[in-house]
């Protein structure tokens, strides 16, 4: 049977209450402190009957203002949550105290090890587990979290080791051992692919600004529609991460998403890459090789800096947009597509049309389905929850947790960012490697002065 007595925190109101049970003659099992105002007692099997002379004298305690029933004491419900949970867990999970002796071992760990609890508790883990030194680990001054590769009972695992420490009254804390969680890599591949699905790849773009948020809603329409779409925004913004989100989004999702970029080959390059090439078209084309878009059949091809494409190419791949046909580099042959064009561009293609270094008619065929993202510093409200998702993911390797000061909160939000979410991700990098603590300062993000 368990009470609950609700009271004032006054010194000497338990001892009172005690004394009451010794008068009564009532064994104690045990006896929790909640803080504020709360006492729970739990004892043996008494009769209600008992409780009736008890009750009304608890009350009479100065500073006692409730005293009821309860089914349960927090202790035992926090003790059957846990125990619920450790058998339920699919992944094996262990805890060992400071010699390396097992405390605890959940059901799926006690499935591999083939053994029944009483077998394996208090003895040493090194019995079943191969390639990590525990025990160097546990003498060690300062055990840190660890992600590991080692063998249980033979089987590969990935393992989380974290340290458990119990806070003391003088607030530090006291080393007692170890919990491992063990993930076979066939699990958390299976993990990874559902969530990959589920999630998709818009929920990975940050979009608190009404800016952004209007961008990804178009996406979303945009997306479903076969027609070529044209990405904009200056360097560094994301319009790869838009336009693979597009693909994931579409039916062309368990297609290839294939990525070619205008700016960083040669124009000959450039054709064999997206179109392919025909045996002997050139010296070394010893076989048929197939390009981006016979790769790509059925899914996506990205061109990244559209602007930056050949004339003779453009030409080539104008033929591309409005038929669905093209030839390999050296062969009469003609051959059908079916992909689905996206492109991206920094530069002002209505300008280049003007000077004459854009096709017009190309234009206007990618001039389609439009998205533009805006810059980073019309996108206030993006840089903080960016900058935490990025500094998180940094700092997961080495099981840190890094809080962005409020002046460094103020720096990240001045400042304009002129290479966009490229160089807020690689400053952010630089500076979670660089800091010493756990707090992220101005000083850390070493941003260059700009005039």
């Amino acid at each position: 049977m368990r009470l609950f007595i609700g009271c004032e925190e006054r010194l000497g109101i338990c001892a009172e209450i005690l004394d009451i049970l010794v008068k009564h003659s009532i064994d104690l099992r045990g006896i929790e402190i909640e803080t504020p105002g709360g006492i729970f007692l739990n004892f043996p099997t008494v009769e209600f009957a008992e409780f009736q002379h008890l009750m009304p004298e608890i009350r009479l305690i100065r500073g006692v203002f409730d005293v009821s029933l309860v089914p349960y004491m927090p202790l035992e419900r926090e003790q059957q949550e846990m125990r619920t949970l450790l058998r339920t867990l699919p992944e094996p999970v262990i805890s060992i105290d400071t010699r390396g002796q097992v405390v605890i071992a959940n059901e799926a760990a006690l499935d591999i090890l083939q053994l029944p609890e009483q077998d394996v508790r208090r003895k040493m883990l090194r019995n079943w587990v191969k390639g990590f030194n525990f025990t160097k680990w546990l003498n060690s001054a300062a055990p840190s979290s660890e992600s590991v590769h080692l063998q249980l009972k033979g089987r590969t695992f990935l393992a989380d080791i974290y340290p458990v420490h119990i806070l003391k009254d003088d607030d530090n804390s006291l080393f007692t051992g170890a919990v491992i969680a063990f993930k076979s890599p066939e699990r958390l591949g299976r993990q990874m692919t559902a969530y990959q699905k589920q999630t998709g790849q818009f929920e990975m773009i940050i979009a608190e600004s009404q800016g952004m948020k209007s961008v990804i809603r178009q996406a979303k329409r945009m997306s479903s529609l076969d027609a070529p779409l044209l990405i904009t925004g200056e360097t560094g913004v994301g319009k790869e991460l838009l336009a693979k989100a597009c693909h994931q989004h579409s039916l062309r999702k368990d297609k290839p998403f294939l990525v070619l970029s205008c700016a960083a080959l040669p124009d000959d390059a450039a054709e064999s890459e997206l179109f392919g090439y025909a045996q002997g078209a050139f010296v070394g084309a010893q076989s048929d090789k197939k390009g981006l878009v016979e790769l790509a059949e059925g899914g996506t091809v990205f061109l990244d800096e559209i602007g930056d494409m050949s004339p003779l190419l453009q030409n080539k791949f104008l033929r591309l947009l409005q038929d669905g046909s093209y030839r390999r580099v050296g062969d009469e042959r003609e051959f059908k597509s079916n992909v689905r064009i996206i492109c991206s561009t920094q530069k002002n293609l209505v300008d280049m049309c003007q000077q004459g270094e854009f096709r017009d008619d190309l234009y206007y065929r990618l001039n389609v389905l439009t998205l533009h993202i805006p810059p980073l510093r019309e996108r206030k409200s993006d840089v903080l929850p960016m900058a935490e998702r990025f500094i998180a993911r940094f700092a997961e390797p080495q099981r840190q947790r890094i809080k962005i000061s409020s002046t460094c909160q103020n720096a990240l939000q001045l400042y304009p960012w002129p290479g966009n979410v490229r160089q807020i991700e690689n400053t952010l990098l630089r500076a979670v490697s660089l800091v010493e603590g756990d707090v992220l300062e101005p000083e850390h993000l070493q941003l260059p002065n700009l005039t």
